[in-house]
C-alpha cells in the first residue's frame, strides 16, 4: 500500500523507483547512498525514474533507524532579535559546509518553551544542540548529553566541566558602556533591561554599578523589565520620565539595542532631546542601531563569529564522542561603537 502525504496524495517509494527503472530496490539504495558502486547507465535510469515519480528520500527516517540524526538543534532567547539571527547565521555557515541541517527554535525567555524544544530534539535524536539557556538548565542538558546528544552553550559562560561554551565578556561590555556615559559628564544613569536573573543582564548591570561606584556623585537607577524588546524599552523610559526632575537620569544604558530603540522612540515622542537631555547606549550593535533616526551608540558583539565558533566547538565535541577532555570555554571581546545618541554629530556617526 502506497503512503500518502498530508494532502492525501500518493508518495513514491524506493520500490516504485526500482520498478520504473527496471532495477532492484537495493540498486536504488546504492544509487542514492553509494553511487560509485553503480554503473553510470544504471544511475541515469534511476535518476530519470526519481524525476518522473517525484521521489523524495526520507533522510530523517533513515537516520532515526540508524539511531542518529545529523541535524543540529539550536535554541535562542528571542529569534525576533537580530543579534540572535546573526548568531544563527554564523552557525549555519559552518554547518552548511558539513551538510548538516540546522533546526532553530526560540524559547522567548520561557523555561517551559525551552523544555519543549529540548524534549523534541531528544526525541529526534539530534547529534548536537546549541543553546542559550533561559535559566539554570544544566541538569536537563546533562541528561541530554548522557543520552548521546552533544551540547554547547552559546552567549553563556559556564563552569560546568561537561559543556563547551562561547560567550562575550559582558562585564567588560557593561564597563565600556557606563564609563563612556560617565566620560561625557552624565552622572545620573538609568539601566533598563531584564529579567535581572538573566546572566547577560546580571553581568551588564553589575559592571554598570561597579563603574558608577567609582565616581563621586554618580548614581544608577535600575528599571527591570520582563522581556528585552522595544515595548519594554518604551515602558522603561516612561518610568524614568515619571521620576522627579532632580532624580531623573540624564543617560540610559539599555541591556540590548531593541530596548534602546524603544527608549529612543518614547523619548522622541515625549519631546526629550537625545543626546542633549538624555544620552542612550545600547548593546549588541545590530544593523538597526546604526540606521536609527538618531544612530545609537552601542556595545558591539561579534555575533556571526560567536555562532561560527559555537558550531565548530559542537562539531569537535561530536567527533570526540562527548569526551570532556575536549571541552573549551571561549570568551570574545566586545567593542564600543560611538554614535550620535551620546555625543551628537561626530565623524564616527
Amino acid at each position: 500500500m502506497n503512503r500518502v502525504n498530508l494532502l492525501g496524495m500518493a508518495v513514491a517509494q524506493v520500490r516504485d523507483v526500482a520498478a520504473l527503472a527496471g532495477v532492484s530496490p537495493g540498486t536504488v539504495s546504492n544509487a542514492l547512498n553509494h553511487p560509485d558502486k553503480v554503473l553510470p547507465a544504471t544511475l541515469e535510469r534511476v535518476q530519470a525514474a526519481i524525476d518522473e515519480l517525484g521521489y523524495i528520500r526520507n533522510d530523517a527516517a533513515r537516520q532515526l533507524r540508524a539511531g542518529t540524526n545529523q541535524a543540529i538543534g539550536m535554541i535562542v532567547l528571542d529569534v525576533a532579535n537580530p543579534f540572535f539571527t546573526d548568531v544563527a547565521r554564523g552557525v549555519e555557515d559552518v554547518l552548511r559546509e558539513q551538510r548538516r541541517p540546522l533546526i532553530l527554535g526560540s524559547s522567548a525567555q520561557d523555561g517551559e518553551r525551552e523544555k519543549t524544544y529540548l524534549d523534541l530534539f531528544e526525541q529526534q535524536r539530534m547529534s548536537g544542540v546549541l543553546i542559550t539557556p533561559v535559566g539554570t538548565a544544566i541538569d536537563r542538558l546533562k541528561r541530554l548529553r548522557d543520552r548521546g546528544t552533544s551540547v554547547v552553550l552559546v552567549d553563556r559562560m559556564t563552569r560546568a566541566k561537561e559543556f563547551s561554551s562561547v560567550s562575550v565578556d559582558d562585564k567588560t561590555g557593561g564597563l565600556l558602556a557606563t564609563e563612556h556615559l560617565l566620560s561625557i559628564g552624565r552622572r545620573r544613569i538609568g539601566f533598563i533591561g531584564g529579567p535581572a536573573s538573566l546572566p547577560q543582564v546580571k553581568n551588564r548591570l553589575a559592571a554598570a554599578r561597579a563603574a558608577v561606584d567609582q565616581h563621586d556623585g554618580a548614581e544608577l537607577t535600575f528599571v527591570e523589565t520582563i522581556t528585552m524588546n522595544a515595548d519594554a524599552g518604551r515602558a522603561g523610559a516612561e518610568q524614568l520620565m515619571d521620576l522627579p526632575k532632580r532624580k531623573r537620569p540624564n543617560a540610559v544604558f539599555a541591556a540590548n539595542d531593541l530596548v534602546a530603540l524603544g527608549v529612543l522612540q518614547a523619548l522622541t515622542l515625549a519631546g526629550v532631546r537625545v543626546p542633549d537631555d538624555m544620552a542612550i547606549v545600547g548593546y549588541d550593535d545590530i544593523d538597526f542601531a546604526g540606521s536609527a533616526a538618531i544612530p545609537l551608540t552601542s556595545v558591539h558583539q561579534p555575533a556571526i563569529e560567536m555562532g561560527s565558533t559555537a558550531a565548530k566547538l559542537l562539531l569537535d565535541v561530536i567527533a570526540a564522542g562527548n569526551d570532556t577532555a575536549h571541552v573549551q570555554h571561549i570568551t570574545l571581546k566586545p567593542e564600543l561603537v560611538v554614535r550620535r545618541s551620546t555625543v551628537g554629530k561626530t565623524k564616527s556617526s
